[in-house]
């Protein structure tokens, strides 16, 4: 799998080719100086710059990206539009993250490198050689996704408080049709976004639907969706196409969460203005959500702790003893109440109820799992204490109800941090000082 897949906007710029001409001039004993053409500052944003040969670079590997995926590239006057947006964007936040002190260490660093390439199923030597196939040094890949965290994290800290939820919310969208309907399926979309201006004149609307029609147009033609989300968009994911990934239709604001689930997969909305602009969805595959159950078991145990008193050894015997004595057929409950530590369960005669194996300690879940009903399990150790347990009985619930609240959390809280992200960006640029200086 290429790398290119795994990470977005990553720089692939093959710097190696301009190397070539020096180390050709030096193996052949050229005494001349090479000449090389100063760099200059392309954009001033706020405190910082975007310089001529960053700008190139970038215009360059988004180039190289859309060449490999087949899409037809836009004119450079569209596409250098797109690009330069987008690093305005970018610097506006790199820029804030230093303001609030975001720091990405080495260790957070390495380990979101190790988790990419676990997800492509490689080992870091044949993820770091995938890298250089690419085209791309292992530093350069470090410093992208190391931005990419600092970007991510700014928006956590900015515009998480702004994507609130309350339990109220989540109880009246369950009860709701659209709630239950929305729920039922996930819907992989893309889409295109033609901008307008926070207050918007008749000129600039006519404009914006005059762009619309022109792309509805081109679509009916035959021309890709996925080009012309490229060429058009003003949406962050223009570059991958307009692709949105998969989505439940409550993560979209209105009127999109009900019209989604009226597409047929392959098929484009019909145009709708929205505060941010106008919006085209294309339904690209759905699918749907299976009931979730969970395992639980009741079971009850005894708990003998280590104290200054009693050390580990002295705990296992004790725990060996009460062990003999339940074998003998002692009651279980009434050792419970009288030698377990458990202040919890001690009362109830060892009794913890009914329990999902994911909530305890390997140690204890791994007795539990390898005992019988009835059965009762031998002394073992946790880092609480020495432990005897005994399996009552098993049971399969389903717990799609639970799954589904946290979901409707989970889906209301990206709805709202979409819509508010959008703002944010939006305000961020038109807060900054932005100057070109020549590109």
């Amino acid at each position: 799998m290429k790398v290119s897949k795994a990470i977005k906007n990553v720089n692939k710029a093959n710097h190696f080719k301009f190397l070539a001409p020096l180390l050709l001039a030096l193996s052949c004993g050229v005494a001349q100086a090479v000449e090389q053409p100063l760099d200059r500052i392309a954009v001033i944003v706020d405190d910082g710059i975007i310089m001529h040969s960053q700008y190139v670079q970038r215009l360059a590997e988004v180039k190289h990206n859309l060449g490999k995926s087949g899409v037809e590239i836009p004119p450079d006057q569209v596409l250098s539009q797109q690009v330069l947006d987008r690093m305005v964007l970018e610097q506006i936040q790199l820029q804030l993250g230093d303001n609030l002190g975001i720091r990405i260490s080495d260790e957070e660093l390495n380990q979101a490198l190790e988790n990419i390439a676990a997800r492509n199923q490689m080992s870091m030597a044949q993820f770091a050689q995938a890298v250089v196939e690419d085209g791309l040094s292992m530093q350069q890949l470090r410093d992208q996704v190391r931005q990419e965290m600092i970007i991510s994290r700014v928006r956590q800290y900015q515009v998480g408080e702004r994507a609130q939820v309350s339990e109220q919310e989540v109880k009246a969208f369950l009860a709701s049709t659209l709630g239950q309907l929305q729920l039922s399926e996930d819907y992989h979309l893309a889409n295109i976004v033609i901008a307008l201006p926070d207050s918007p004149d008749a000129e600039d609307i006519a404009q914006a639907r005059q762009r619309v029609s022109e792309i509805q147009q081109q679509l009916a033609n035959g021309v890709s969706f996925a080009q012309l989300a490229i060429s058009y968009s003003a949406s962050e994911n223009a570059f991958e196409g307009g692709d949105m990934g998969w989505r439940k239709a409550a993560q979209l604001p209105p009127p999109f969460d009900t019209l989604v689930s009226e597409l047929k997969v392959g098929e484009v909305s019909e145009p709708v203005r929205t505060s941010g602009g106008i919006i085209l969805l294309k339904l690209l595959d759905k699918e749907g959500v299976d009931q979730v159950h969970t395992e639980e078991v009741h079971v009850r145990h005894i708990l003998i702790k280590t104290s200054a008193v009693r050390d580990s050894e002295q705990a296992q015997q004790l725990a060996a003893q009460l062990h003999q004595r339940l074998l003998a057929g002692e009651d279980f409950a009434e050792l419970a109440r009288q030698y377990s530590q458990d202040p919890g369960s001690a009362r109830d005669g060892g009794d913890l109820g009914w329990m999902e194996p994911d909530d305890l300690v390997p140690e204890f879940r791994q007795m539990m799992a390898a005992s019988k009903i009835g059965q009762l399990s031998a002394p073992f150790a946790t880092q609480f204490g020495w432990h005897v347990l005994q399996v009552l009985d098993r049971r399969v619930t389903d717990s799609s109800e639970q799954a589904r609240e946290q979901q409707a959390l989970q889906l209301l809280h990206n709805r709202k941090y979409e819509e508010e992200l959008q703002i944010w960006l939006r305000e961020i640029r038109d807060e900054a000082y932005v100057e070109i200086k020549q590109l």
